[in-house]
C-alpha cells in the first residue's frame, strides 16, 4: 500500500506558521497529516494537491510505482490534440514525484528516474502527434526524427523544475535525394509543432521547457538537422564541450533505432583513443567563464548560493566527472556510462577516482540534489539558488526536516566546502615549478621553440609555458644537460600539434621526469616519440610500472580487417614502449627484456594471424581441412628479441583433401589459399598504417628462399629439409619452433623438426667444412665488426651462434637457443661451451641496450645518457670499458672456437 511506506517521511514543519516555526511532527501516518505538512513549505504542491485532490485520493491506496505505470500508459493512450491531456499528466506526475520523494518511497535519484521517465513518455507522444498530423508524400511513419536527449534528460537525472534539452536529428538516408528537401520542411514543420505541444504556457500550465540550443551551430542552423549534417559538423568542428554534452545523449522518442545508429556513429568524436587531458583545462575555463558571469566567483555564502553552479555545487561533481570519463574513455569503454554515480563508480574500479573521494562526492551529490528539489518544490520554479532571505531558508530548512536553521545551513555548508576541497584542485592548473634551471647556451636552442608546430596556438604556448621550468629543471639534471636539450628539441620539433601531450604532462608531472629521462638517455627514442606521442598515455595507466607479463593478453578488437590492425598497432606501441621504460629504467635486465620482447611478438604475431585468416577467408572462402601454422626462425624461433627484431617466418600448411577448393566467389585450392593467406598476413604485420607497423617480416629460410612459395606443405617442407637443404638450412632449423596457428600442425612441424635434425644426411666433416666456409664468407663480406658492433665478426654473437648451431647439428639434438645448444654434450668440450656461452650472453646484453638506444648499428655516437644507460646495464664503469670488454671476450671466443676447429681437422 501507498500509505504504509509514508512511515519513512522524515519532514517535520507547521502548515499554519507557513514553515516558519518548527513543529514537532511524528512520522504522517495518513493522506491528510502529509497534505498538510508539505503544504506549509511548498505552495506550488498546495495548488496542485488542491486541483487534485480527488485523483490523489483515489491513487493514494495503490503502490507508486504502479500508479506512475498507469499514469505514463494514459499518456500512450491519449487520442487527439495531446496539449490539455498532457498538461493534466504533467501536474499529476509531479505531484506524484514529488510526494514519494518527501515521503522517502523514492530516494532522490530515483525520482529523478521517474521524471525522466514521463519526460520521455511526453515528448514521445508529442513528437508522434506531430508528425502524424503532417506526415504526407515522402514521410510516412515517424519519418526517422528523433529527439536526442541530453544532459540530465539523458543521464536520467532530471531535476523537479527542470528544462529538457534536446537535440532533433531526421535520418535523411530514408530519402531519395529528390524528397530530401520536401521531407525536411515536414520534419521540422512537425517538429516546431511538437516542442509547442511541450512549452507552450496555457491555462493548464506547460509540459516542460525545451531548450534546442546544444545542436551543432544553433545561432545558424534549424532546429532539425539531417544526421549526416551533424555528422560532419562534428568531424570539421565539434569542440570539447560539446564532446562533454553527448556523454549523456539517449536516442528517447520517435525513431529511437535511428537515433542509437547516430550515437554509434558518433563514439569516435566523444571517445578520442588517447588520455585527453586538454579538456581539464577547457573545464577549467568553461567553469570560470560561468561563475564570472553570474557573479559566482566569491567563498560560499549559504544564503543566495547556487547550487549547481556555484563553487561546491551539483555541476562541480558533475564536471569531475564528465572531465575524468572524456580523459579515459577512450581507451577504457566501461566508463562510457550517462548517469553521474554510476560514471563516479566506473572511475573508481578503473583507477582515476579515490574511493574515499568517491563516496564524499556521491553522498553530496544526492544531498545536494534534494535540497537542489526541496528549493524548486516551492513555487515550481527552475531555480538552483537557496532563498537570500531569512524566512526563505527557514521555509527551506523545514523542508528538509531540520529544526534547527544554523544547523542545516552549517550542515549545507560542510557539504559543499567537502564538494569543493576534491573537485577545485582537479580543475586548477599545477603550481609553477619555481626557478629556471640554467643549461649552457640553452637560449640558442629555445628561443626557435615558438617557431614549431606543436606551439603555434596560442593556447598550446600558454600550457607550456607553465610546464617550461619544470622542464629544464628535469633537463638539467641530465650527466650532459645540452645534449638533453637537444634531444628534447628534437622530440618538440618533432610533435605535429601540442595541446594535447602539453596538457598530459601538465596533468602528469611524472611524464615531464620520464621524457627527460629518455632525452638524456635514447634521443633517438625521443624522437621516435614525438610521432607517436600516444603511448605516453599508457604511462598513466595504473599498471604500466607492473611486472612485465610472462604472455600478453591482446585486448578484443575489431574484426575488420584494417581497423582491427590499426587497433593492434595502438595496442602494440604502447606495450612495446612499456618494456622500453621498464629496461631503461632498470626494471627488467638485458635477458628480462629480450624476453618481454619475444613473449609481446608471439602475441602480436597469433592476433595478426587470426586478423590475416579472417581476411583472407572473406575474400576466398574456407577450404575444407586446411590447417596452418608459423614457424618462427632466427631470433623468433629461439624466443629473445630486441627493441629493432625483424620476424624470420615460415608459413606451413597441411590437412586439406586433394583436389579440395574454397567455396568462396572465387575458388581456390589449398596451397592458392595459403599463398593469399602469407600475403595477407605479410600486409597486416608490416604495411605502414596511421599507427605505424608491426614488424618487418623475413621469409627467406623458407625452402628455395625467395623463389619458392611463400607457403609450404609441411610434407614439403619436412622432404626438402630431409633431401635437398643445404647444410646452413639444417643449422637455422636448429633454431625454428612452431609458434603460432593449429595446435595440430605446430605439433607434427616441430616433430618433423626434431626428425630431421636426428637423421641428418650431413656428417660431421660436412658440416664443420660448411662452418669454415660461412666464417670466411663472412670475413670476406666486411662482416669483421670491433667495439660495440657485437653482432658480426670472428667471436661476435653471429659466429657463436653458427658454432652452436653446428654442434647441435653434429649432436642431432633439438636445441635452439645458445644456451641449450651449449648444454648438450658433442663435439665442443665443457670448457669451450661454458665460455662461448658467456661471450654470447655478454654481448647480447650489449645488443639489446644498444637496440633501445639507436638504429644506428654499429652506434656512431651514443651520448653521455646512453653511454651510462649502457655501462649501467653491463655493470661496467663507463662505456668506454664496455667497449673494451666487448673487444676481449669477442677475441677470447675467436681463439676458442679456432682452437676447437683446428682440434676437429686434426682428429684431436
Amino acid at each position: 500500500m501507498f500509505r504504509s511506506r509514508i512511515t519513512r517521511v522524515p519532514i517535520p514543519f507547521d502548515a499554519d506558521a507557513g514553515a516558519t516555526a518548527v513543529a514537532t511532527l511524528a512520522p504522517p501516518s495518513d493522506l491528510a497529516e502529509l497534505v498538510r505538512g508539505v503544504a506549509g513549505c511548498s505552495p506550488f504542491l498546495a495548488r496542485t494537491m488542491e486541483r487534485e485532490a480527488t485523483w490523489l485520493a483515489e491513487c493514494w491506496e495503490t503502490e507508486p510505482e504502479r500508479t506512475f505505470a498507469d499514469l505514463l500508459a494514459g499518456i500512450d493512450a491519449i487520442e487527439g490534440d495531446p496539449k490539455a491531456p498532457l498538461r493534466q499528466a504533467k501536474r499529476r506526475a509531479a505531484l506524484l514525484v514529488g510526494l514519494c520523494e518527501i515521503a522517502g518511497i523514492w530516494e532522490v535519484m530515483e525520482a529523478a528516474v521517474q521524471w525522466t521517465r514521463f519526460a520521455d513518455a511526453a515528448l514521445a507522444k508529442s513528437l508522434d502527434h506531430a508528425v502524424g498530423r503532417l506526415a504526407r508524400g515522402p514521410v510516412e511513419g515517424d519519418g526517422g526524427l528523433v529527439a536526442l536527449a541530453m544532459g540530465k534528460m539523458g543521464a536520467g537525472e532530471l531535476n523537479y523544475s527542470s528544462d529538457i534539452d534536446l537535440v532533433l536529428l531526421f535520418d535523411e538516408s530514408r530519402y531519395d535525394p529528390s524528397d530530401y528537401a520536401e521531407a525536411r520542411a515536414i520534419l521540422l514543420k512537425a517538429a516546431r509543432r511538437a516542442m509547442a505541444l511541450m512549452s507552450d504556457i496555457t491555462s493548464d500550465g506547460y509540459v516542460f521547457r525545451t531548450d534546442l540550443r546544444l545542436r551543432p551551430d544553433p545561432g545558424s542552423t534549424p532546429i532539425v538537422l539531417s544526421m549526416e549534417a551533424a555528422e560532419r559538423y562534428y568531424e570539421a568542428m565539434g569542440r570539447t564541450w560539446e564532446r562533454a554534452a553527448w556523454i549523456k545523449a539517449r536516442a528517447c522518442a520517435g525513431a529511437v533505432a535511428a537515433g542509437e545508429g547516430f550515437l554509434e556513429r558518433l563514439i569516435p568524436f566523444v571517445w578520442r583513443r588517447h588520455l585527453d587531458y586538454a579538456v581539464v583545462e577547457e573545464t577549467q575555463q568553461m567553469r570560470e567563464r560561468i561563475r564570472e558571469h553570474r557573479g559566482l566567483a566569491g567563498p560560499i555564502q549559504i544564503r543566495g548560493h547556487d547550487l549547481k553552479l556555484g563553487r561546491g555545487g551539483i555541476r562541480e561533481i558533475e564536471f569531475l566527472t564528465q572531465t575524468q570519463q572524456i580523459i579515459a574513455g577512450g581507451r577504457d569503454a566501461t566508463l562510457r556510462v550517462r548517469g553521474t554515480l554510476e560514471g563516479l563508480d566506473r572511475l573508481v574500479n578503473s583507477g582515476w577516482v579515490a574511493a574515499g573521494d568517491r563516496d564524499v562526492l556521491a553522498r553530496a551529490y544526492r544531498d545536494l540534489r534534494i535540497v537542489e528539489h526541496r528549493v524548486q518544490m516551492v513555487q515550481d520554479a527552475q531555480t538552483h539558488c537557496m532563498p537570500k532571505e531569512a524566512s526563505g531558508l527557514d521555509r527551506i530548512a523545514r523542508f528538509m526536516g531540520q529544526g534547527d536553521t544554523d544547523a542545516f545551513a552549517a550542515g549545507l555548508r560542510e557539504t559543499l566546502d567537502a564538494v569543493d576541497a576534491i573537485t577545485a584542485p582537479s580543475f586548477a592548473p599545477p603550481p609553477r615549478a619555481s626557478g629556471d634551471a640554467t643549461i649552457p647556451d640553452a637560449d640558442t636552442v629555445t628561443d626557435r621553440w615558438m617557431s614549431y608546430p606543436a606551439l603555434r596556438s596560442s593556447r598550446a604556448r600558454g600550457i607550456f609555458e607553465r610546464l617550461r621550468p619544470g622542464l629544464l629543471s628535469e633537463l638539467a639534471r641530465a650527466a650532459r644537460p645540452e645534449e638533453a636539450l637537444s634531444a628534447f628539441d628534437g622530440f618538440l620539433q618533432g610533435l605535429p600539434a601540442g595541446v594535447q601531450v602539453f596538457s598530459l604532462f601538465e596533468a602528469n608531472p611524472k611524464l615531464v621526469s620520464l621524457i627527460a629521462d629518455i632525452c638524456a638517455t635514447a634521443p633517438d627514442l625521443a624522437r621516435h616519440l614525438s610521432q607517436q606521442a600516444g603511448v605516453l598515455d599508457a604511462v598513466i595507466d595504473g599498471s604500466f610500472f607492473s611486472p612485465l607479463p610472462e604472455v600478453w593478453d591482446v585486448p578484443a578488437i575489431d574484426e575488420e580487417f584494417e581497423t582491427g590492425l590499426s587497433a593492434l598497432r595502438l595496442w602494440h606501441r604502447e606495450a612495446h614502449f612499456r618494456i622500453g621504460v621498464h629496461f631503461l629504467r632498470g626494471l627488467v635486465d638485458a635477458r628480462a627484456a629480450g624476453d618481454a620482447y619475444a613473449a609481446l611478438a608471439a602475441a602480436t604475431l597469433a592476433a595478426a594471424w587470426a586478423q590475416a585468416e579472417r581476411e583472407t577467408a572473406r575474400r576466398y572462402g574456407h577450404v575444407p581441412g586446411l590447417r596452418l601454422a608459423g614457424l618462427g626462425m632466427g631470433s623468433l624461433g629461439v624466443g629473445r628479441l630486441t627493441a629493432r627484431s625483424d620476424l624470420d617466418l615460415v608459413v606451413l600448411h597441411d590437412g586439406a583433401e586433394p583436389g579440395a577448393m574454397s567455396e568462396g566467389r572465387r575458388a581456390l585450392g589449398a596451397s592458392q589459399w595459403a599463398a593469399k593467406f602469407t600475403q595477407v598476413l605479410i600486409t597486416a604485420l608490416s604495411a605502414p598504417m596511421g599507427p605505424g607497423r608491426l614488424y618487418e617480416v623475413d621469409m627467406r629460410l623458407r625452402p628455395s628462399g625467395r623463389q619458392g612459395p611463400v607457403a609450404t606443405p609441411l610434407s614439403g617442407f619436412a622432404r626438402y629439409q630431409a633431401e635437398e637443404a643445404w647444410v646452413w638450412e639444417q643449422m637455422a632449423l636448429t633454431r625454428a619452433r612452431p609458434v603460432v596457428g593449429d595446435a595440430t600442425l605446430r605439433a607434427a612441424a616441430e616433430a618433423a623438426r626434431v626428425d630431421v635434425l636426428r637423421t641428418s644426411r650431413f656428417d660431421n666433416d660436412a658440416v664443420l667444412d660448411a662452418l669454415r666456409e660461412m666464417r670466411l664468407r663472412l670475413i670476406a663480406a666486411g662482416r669483421t665488426g670491433t667495439g660495440l658492433a657485437v653482432k658480426s665478426g670472428p667471436g661476435r654473437m653471429q659466429d657463436i651462434e653458427l658454432v652452436a648451431q653446428t654442434h647441435a647439428l653434429m649432436a642431432g639434438a633439438p636445441a635452439r637457443g645458445v644456451a641449450d645448444q651449449m648444454a648438450v654434450a658433442g663435439w665442443l668440450t665443457e670448457a669451450e661451451r661454458a665460455e662461448l656461452l658467456s661471450a654470447h650472453r655478454f654481448m647480447a646484453g650489449v645488443q639489446q641496450a644498444i637496440r633501445l638506444l639507436t638504429e644506428v648499428d654499429p652506434p656512431d655516437r651514443l651520448g653521455a645518457g646512453g653511454a651510462a644507460f649502457l655501462a649501467q646495464v653491463m655493470d661496467l664503469p663507463s662505456a668506454d670499458a664496455v667497449k673494451a670488454a666487448c673487444d676481449a671476450v669477442a677475441a677470447t671466443a675467436a681463439r676458442v672456437i679456432a682452437q676447437a676447429l683446428d682440434r676437429a681437422a686434426t682428429g684431436g
